[in-house]
């Protein structure tokens, strides 16, 4: 954008930053706008969609916008049952994976057996430093069989809480101890059949403690500019369920102007 279209991207992010157009509120139309600042209805569009890109405004029927409502939740549905469940009975066991077929009774559905698959609960960790990057390896995977980028994390140990898990993890996988780590979400990543939950923290700060010491989990090691996540998604370069969750909290706070660790 030129120098224009950056000074009226400035001016409408500070109307909303400053409560001069509320959460929920409509603002300007086109036509409007471009009277009042002073920039053409061409110019004005890609300083429009650049802050819905950013999730500063929404579009809000054919071409007006308003300010996101985020303090508005959606409720809960009271009237859907859950399924019932009859049974389970085990086909194959070990340490690192279960799987079960369970007797399950969905509502108005007659029963039948569902495969469910039991993994371990697991702890994943985006560390920003004060430079806007983010601490990523760079591995390879066999099975999917190709490299890629991973934030650190692993397995949740019998007797070890997930923040326990992932500051270990950052430090055994890349050297560096974080400074703090703070929850922002638990997810299932295949809630259809496997349970496998995975616990997200962001912090910022860190500081190099020595080598690796999971050699066979740490691959190349470097801090990632947040500015180059879209690029690496588009590419197909960003590996797991657990980091795209992670960065793309991340880069959604810092669109909407917030911390990583408190927009949860």
């Amino acid at each position: 954008m030129g120098p224009k279209s950056e000074r009226v991207y400035r001016t409408i992010r500070e109307w909303i930053s400053t409560g001069k157009y509320l959460p929920g509120s409509k603002i300007p139309s086109e036509r409007t706008l471009s009277d009042e600042l002073g920039i053409g209805r061409t110019a004005l569009r890609q300083v429009l969609a650049k802050l819905v890109a950013e999730g500063a405004i929404e579009v809000h029927g054919r071409s007006s916008y308003r300010v996101p409502d985020r303090s508005v939740t959606t409720q809960a549905p009271g009237d859907v049952e859950p399924w019932q469940i009859h049974g389970e009975r085990t086909l194959y066991d070990n340490r690192w994976v279960k799987l079960s077929l369970v007797d399950v009774e969905p509502p108005g559905v007659d029963r039948f057996e569902h495969h469910v698959v039991k993994l371990h609960h697991v702890a994943i960790a985006a560390v920003i430093d004060d430079q806007d990057r983010v601490l990523m390896m760079w591995r390879y995977r066999f099975v999917p069989q190709s490299f890629g980028w991973e934030l650190p994390g692993g397995i949740v140990d019998a007797g070890e809480g997930p923040l326990q898990t992932a500051l270990r993890e950052v430090e055994e996988e890349t050297g560096w101890r974080p400074d703090s780590l703070e929850h922002v979400v638990t997810y299932q990543p295949m809630v259809g059949m496997v349970d496998s939950p995975h616990d997200i923290f962001v912090g910022t700060g860190a500081k190099l403690v020595g080598e690796p010491t999971d050699l066979e989990e740490a691959g190349h090691i470097a801090w990632v500019p947040l500015s180059d996540i879209p690029g690496l998604m588009a590419r197909g370069e960003l590996m797991g369920s657990g980091t795209l969750v992670a960065l793309l909290h991340v880069l959604s706070s810092r669109s909407a102007g917030t911390s990583p660790t408190t927009a949860a």
